[in-house]
């Protein structure tokens, strides 16, 4: 007898908007990187969930379908500089029967203080499109994809407070393009003391997506290598593609 599959955010119950970014790709594929990390998420035993710009609610509502089943008492929060999208998240939520405090910031500017090292789970799908610099943080759905060069200005001011965010077994996931340089993102975890690993890689027609995982490994490296980190993370997404 089969069993049964997990569940989560039923595409015909999220919320949508013009201005609000639908789930696409992307989406799908942080979620199939949760999916393939249900388990050892389970046993992780977060306290603290938290998704930064949330868009639809499909990513933060999918997160928490799967663990619900599992495990009570996680505070989850979403965030997004968009305030149609905090009200599309939220409508989101309440068609799936759940809750999450959702929060109209950039990033997490209102938050750094009162979640400093306490968030066990971290989720994002950033702006990560390569585009002028003039058009990141735009109103409106264009500040959900707006990365600037290399598709790299947000998630550069993001990662050092993910960092605070994060606690002492918090994991992160991110979404990421191959245009990005993901092997530099990784260096600048890795100098932050996280190791990582490539949970899913898919390509579109469009695009090349990459979802990495973090989480501390107590060592903090202040000289290492770029070529390092690159030719570590080639290795992993070669052998990764092998096995797919």
């Amino acid at each position: 007898m089969s069993e049964t599959p997990p569940e989560i955010a039923d595409i015909m119950r999220v919320s949508s908007h013009r201005e609000v970014y639908e789930p696409c790709d992307d989406s799908f594929a942080l979620v199939d990187a949760l999916l393939t990390d249900q388990t050892n998420l389970i046993n992780h035993k977060p306290n603290i969930c938290m998704e930064i710009g949330c868009g639809s609610g499909y990513v933060i509502t999918s997160l928490i379908l799967l663990l619900k089943s599992k495990l009570s008492n996680i505070h989850y929060l979403a965030t997004d500089t968009n305030p149609l999208a905090a009200k599309v998240t939220t409508e989101t939520l309440e068609a799936h029967g759940l809750k999450a405090d959702v929060i109209c910031t950039d990033i997490a500017s209102c938050l750094e203080t009162r979640l400093a090292g306490l968030v066990d789970v971290m989720v994002v799908n950033p702006p990560y499109v390569p585009t002028p610099e003039y058009e990141v943080g735009m109103e409106g759905i264009a500040s959900s994809w707006a990365g600037g060069e290399n598709g790299r200005s947000v998630i550069d001011r993001m990662l050092p407070v993910v960092d605070r965010l994060l606690s002492e077994k918090g994991w992160f996931y991110l979404v990421t393009l191959s245009c990005n340089y993901p092997s530099e993102i990784c260096l600048m975890m890795r100098k932050r003391g996280f190791a990582w690993r490539i949970l899913v890689q898919r390509s579109t027609e469009e695009e090349n997506l990459i979802i990495l995982k973090f989480w501390r490994d107590g060592e903090e490296v202040e000289r290492l290598e770029e070529e390092t980190i690159s030719d570590e993370f080639s290795r992993s997404l070669s052998l990764f593609m092998r096995k797919q």
